[in-house]
């Protein structure tokens, strides 16, 4: 087997783990059942929206699949800025209501 390829499985592994264990500590970390729900949504939207880039990617043609690349890191960086945000206010009204879990 060519070493290019065990690196490239390795690698995939890893951060297909990585990604599992981000997932699971940012939905087990959540402060009430409304910002869980929120969490688990948004996980799922991301997981399918990152797979479809990656598909994108593999197997679109050489120049077609780099040019994903620019919107794929703005809409990135949009989601992570937008759900974070989202998640604080979730936050703040779970705990102002006073139905905050656990």
């Amino acid at each position: 087997m060519d070493l290019g390829i065990i690196g490239g499985v390795v690698g995939g592994a890893l951060g297909i783990a990585g990604g599992v264990v981000g997932t699971y500590f940012s939905i087990k970390n959540t402060a009430g059942p409304r910002e869980r729900a929120f969490m688990v949504r948004t996980a799922i939207i991301g997981w399918l929206a990152i797979s479809a880039f990656l598909l994108g990617v593999f197997l679109l043609p050489r120049p077609y699949s780099l040019l994903l690349w620019a919107p794929y890191v703005v809409a990135l960086i949009w989601a992570i800025r937008w759900c974070n945000r989202r998640q604080q206010q979730i936050r703040a009204a779970e705990r102002t209501s006073g139905s905050t879990v656990g």
